[in-house]
């Protein structure tokens, strides 16, 4: 009896925790919503608060963004180090990785379009 009623317990909660976490983890969120959470995690990864977000976009694995950190501050402003941070983010905004890009000094005007 006890060995059935251990499995049964075992059964009975680890399989519904399971699939209604993996259920609710992949939740498609509103992109204002999957922000919101992504930066929050990549601001403690990185350390530093992000300044702005660039752009984003959904894809078949959830939200891709390009987000902008100030890497070294300077006075003035104008001379401050910043990175361009390529995010990868499940569809309920939760991180999957990030990539630092390129870096450039906050003065620095965009050429490439």
């Amino acid at each position: 009896m006890e060995a059935e009623a251990d499995s049964d317990s075992e059964g009975g909660t680890e399989a519904p925790d399971e699939e209604s976490a993996e259920t609710e983890s992949y939740k498609r969120v509103s992109a204002a919503e999957a922000l919101r959470v992504g930066v929050r995690q990549l601001s403690e990864l990185l350390g530093r608060s992000p300044e702005s977000v660039s752009a984003l976009a959904p894809t078949e694995e959830g939200w891709k963004a390009q987000i902008e950190v100030v890497e070294i501050e300077r006075i003035p402003e104008t001379t401050s180090v910043m990175a361009s941070y390529e995010v990868a983010l499940r569809p309920d905004g939760q991180l999957l990785g990030y990539e630092r890009g390129k870096r450039y000094t906050r003065a620095q005007v965009d050429n490439d379009r």
